[in-house]
């Protein structure tokens, strides 16, 4: 044939080609088969064994930082708050306002052993703190480490729908059925264990953002850690021993120097030189009274801070790990406890064989019913 016939033979043969590519390709994909029940039963177990690392991972980040919170918080008051207190006129001052507010009172005010607590409570705040806050922040501390328990948790979980060879949208939509946070309403204040792990900036998060909202605001209702508030134990214990220290020692009877006013008050400089020379003689004991409550107060604010649930540090890392936790059946991490034993079935006596030497039955345990 010659060869001028064949060129248009062979654009018809193209035209068909390219006509029936678009149909092959527009054919549906088979659907992936299900995902076997063992298999996500495995992923079950897995994800729950990876949310229980993460947390293991984030609590061990939490208790570094608030340990050096801690020596931070110790060595800003002894370096502070204690010579501050323990001076003679710091402890003049306390005098002074001890007389003003027994002056003062009136039915149904507070007590003046409130009213001074008060005072000590915030001078604690704003020399200890406060400048301790500005280099490790307990509230900044709840965030670094949920964050933590996030970043384990995703590197953990992504890559099981690889491990078990199961297709992107099952495993996307199975992680889309697991609550990690429940706060609503509104319906934005809830996310999924998908929404969790697949955020890019977990701030932007709207649920996140209202989880540590809640934190916070369940410290402050509480006046737990670092509250400003709330008349803790230790300033109450500090101001009732100046109280009594007070009215042993007839201190109380500086209420007369406000006599015409605070500002008006003289002390003569012998009388002034007396006082500070059998202060400094009682001094050492004053302050070591003062580090042996604030030492205990510490630990009952580290404790707070560290183990609530709701208020502390890792308040964010238990919401997160219980709603995960709870989205799965209770055998995974409990055993099956049987409603009630077998019952032992007797069976017939039979003669005894030939020969067989028949030994007396033992006797049962005398505390032990037969």
């Amino acid at each position: 044939m010659p060869p001028r016939l064949l060129f248009p033979i062979f654009l018809a043969f193209l035209g068909l080609a390219g006509c029936a590519t678009p149909e092959r390709l527009s054919e549906p994909r088979p659907a992936p088969p299900p995902v076997a029940a063992h298999t996500w039963q495995q992923v079950d177990r897995d994800i729950l064994a990876e949310a229980q690392a993460a947390s293991d991972v984030a609590k061990d980040f939490a208790g570094r930082r608030m340990a050096q919170w801690r020596q931070l918080v110790e060595k800003r008051a002894e370096a502070d708050f204690i010579p501050w207190f323990s001076s003679y006129l710091t402890q003049q001052w306390l005098t002074t306002k001890i007389a003003w507010y027994e002056l003062s009172a009136d039915e149904g005010s507070r007590p003046p052993v409130d009213r001074l607590a008060t005072y000590l409570q915030e001078q604690y705040y704003e020399r200890v703190l406060i400048p301790v806050a500005k280099e490790i922040d307990p509230t900044t501390v709840t965030g670094q480490a949920t964050k933590r328990y996030v970043e384990q948790l995703a590197a953990g979980i992504k890559p099981l729908a690889r491990r078990y060879a199961i297709p992107a949208e099952q495993f996307a939509r199975r992680l889309q059925d697991l609550p990690a946070i429940a706060l609503a309403p509104p319906a934005a204040h809830d996310a999924s264990l998908y929404q969790l792990i697949e955020a890019g900036q977990i701030d932007a998060l709207p649920a996140y953002a209202a989880l540590l909202r809640q934190i916070r605001a369940a410290n402050e209702k509480a006046g737990a850690g670092l509250s400003k508030t709330r008349i803790s134990p230790v300033a109450r214990q500090v101001s009732q021993e100046m109280l009594n220290r007070l009215a042993i020692s007839g201190g109380t009877s500086a209420a007369t120097t406000l006599i015409g006013g605070v500002a008006g008050t003289v002390i003569s400089i012998g009388a002034a030189g007396l006082g500070v020379m059998l202060h400094e003689a009682k001094r050492g004991a004053i302050e070591s009274r003062l580090r042996s409550i604030l030492n205990a107060s510490l630990d009952d604010m580290w404790q707070l801070l560290m183990s609530d649930p709701e208020t502390g540090v890792t308040a964010g890392i238990h919401h997160l790990n219980e709603q995960i936790g709870n989205s799965f059946p209770q055998t995974f991490s409990q055993p099956v406890v049987g409603e009630q034993l077998l019952q032992e079935i007797p069976l017939p006596d039979l003669p005894p064989a030939p020969d067989a030497i028949i030994e007396p039955p033992a006797a049962a345990p005398p505390d032990r019913e037969p």
